[in-house]
């Protein structure tokens, strides 16, 4: 704030201001960081936006949603076991380090007195591993004796830790889990004693420890792309992010008539919900059929046979019907199982095309949702529908700005709502970066024109930087 004129003018200071110091940068994004304070400032960012004439509701939107890696080192158990050991006990040694006077012996200090690092193959892994659980055990227990009312933050950490990778057997024992006795799934399981939020996923060929993040944007071809959600989500399938942004955009007056959204983001369920609770129409390729007919690519599929609804009936490819129609009682978007008898599909002289059993099975959705089904994959086949589609590519652009051209493919702080923050700030900085670059209609400034020697490498096609920030 001493030597950049620009940020005093930017912040509306005086040129004479002395500045501030830096804590107070950090002070002010925990602040932000606390409740819904972020989201408020993002809509307070496009509520103005959306004054000045250059936003409005109700119009074609996409989203699109990439991995961001946790700020905190991968561990292996071992060491996840002992950083969670050694923060504890840093923890209790600031506040009340009484505690750990008849506790902590040299083989502890050699231990935990300083940060884990092992080399790939360390040795004793599995006993070093019980005598780290027997630590924590010891150390949880003292924790639980001197404060009754409860333990340390880090402390809760270390004891979900312990039950995810320890366990007691049938003989009493405490000892490591193995593979046989079963591990917590991926998405409950800690992977860093400092970022208990941050999970490990996979998704394809792509694995990462962290979050992820969605980002929103308008698709107006007479407008500038604005960003207008901006969702940071413990890992998990694109789908289950769609109802909490379609709620922020409602909060906002900002819903889209139509949603373009990939694959991994649709379902009937999903589409038939936008539809009815938001007037909103989600746009995108439904995923395909999951049968052995549609993945071998011969036989019959679901599509080579007839339902009706009215009667309740479904009718094969071979003119057998079936009345054998239930409702499942589930909330999943397949309702309705259908299926053959044994005597119909044992004489059928093309069963082997229909099915592996001795009977065939249908599973389908209710009517309204089947029909829904049933359109957007005829609508896929239209020249118009892929046309409209085509313009959700952009967001791939909006998602390597925000990874690459503003560095948020790491996270620069530690938890979820501290990342969060640095992604609503990311986004308002894409935004503004892209609204200083449209002229006013009335407007009087006329860019620089090139200098001679620019004149020169323009003729010879020799690239230039265009900004004078592109040289450094």
């Amino acid at each position: 704030m001493r030597c950049r004129i620009d940020f005093k003018y930017a912040l509306g200071l005086d040129l004479e201001d002395p500045g501030f110091h830096h804590s107070v940068l950090s002070d002010f994004r925990d602040r932000l960081a606390e409740g819904d304070r972020a989201d408020r400032l993002l809509g307070l960012a496009l509520t103005r936006i959306r004054r000045a004439g250059l936003l409005k509701g109700r119009v074609t939107q996409r989203t699109d949603s990439t991995h961001v890696l946790s700020a905190a080192r991968e561990l292996t158990r071992l060491e996840l076991a002992c950083e969670a050991v050694r923060a504890v006990l840093e923890e209790v040694a600031r506040d009340a380090p009484e505690v750990l006077d008849e506790l902590v012996t040299a083989e502890w200090a050699q231990r935990y007195g300083r940060p884990v690092r092992l080399c790939s193959q360390p040795s004793h892994p599995v006993a070093r591993l019980e005598q780290v659980g027997n630590d924590a055990r010891e150390l949880l227990g003292r924790l639980d004796a001197r404060f009754p009312g409860g333990a340390p933050a880090q402390a809760k950490g270390l004891r979900t830790i312990l039950l995810q990778h320890f366990l007691v057997d049938a003989k009493g024992r405490f000892r490591p889990r193995t593979k046989r006795d079963g591990r917590p799934p991926s998405r409950i399981q800690i992977e860093s004693p400092y970022e208990t939020e941050a999970r490990w996923t996979r998704r394809g060929d792509t694995r990462w420890t962290g979050y992820l993040v969605h980002v929103t944007e308008t698709c107006d071809e007479k407008r500038i792309n604005v960003i207008t959600d901006v969702a940071t989500v413990v890992s998990s399938a694109d789908s289950q992010a769609l109802p909490g942004i379609h709620a922020s955009l409602r909060r906002l007056r900002l819903l889209p008539d139509r949603h373009l959204v990939d694959g991994g983001y649709t379902s009937v369920a999903g589409m038939d919900a936008a539809a009815c609770l938001h007037r909103v129409a989600l746009i995108g390729p439904l995923p395909p059929s999951t049968t052995p007919q549609h993945r071998a690519g011969d036989g019959f599929g679901r599509e080579n046979f007839i339902i009706d609804f009215d009667q309740r009936e479904v009718t094969c490819p071979n003119g057998q019907a079936s009345r054998n129609w239930q409702d499942l009682p589930v909330a999943e978007p397949t309702k309705v199982t259908v299926r053959f008898d044994a005597r119909q599909c044992g004489r059928c002289p093309e069963r082997a095309m229909c099915t592996p059993g001795p009977f065939r099975s249908l599973y389908f959705p209710t009517r309204r949702l089947h029909e829904l089904q049933t359109k957007n994959r005829a609508d896929q086949q239209d020249a118009d529908w892929r046309r409209l589609y085509g313009r959700r590519s952009g967001a791939e652009g909006t998602i390597e700005e925000f990874t690459n051209g503003h560095r948020g493919r790491r996270c620069r702080y530690r938890g979820l709502a501290k990342t969060h923050v640095q992604h609503v700030l990311t986004a308002l900085a894409i935004n503004v970066e892209r609204l200083s670059l449209q002229e006013p209609a009335d407007g009087s400034y006329r860019p620089r024109p090139p200098t001679a020697f620019q004149q020169y490498l323009d003729a010879r096609d020799l690239p230039r930087p265009l900004w004078w920030r592109q040289g450094k």
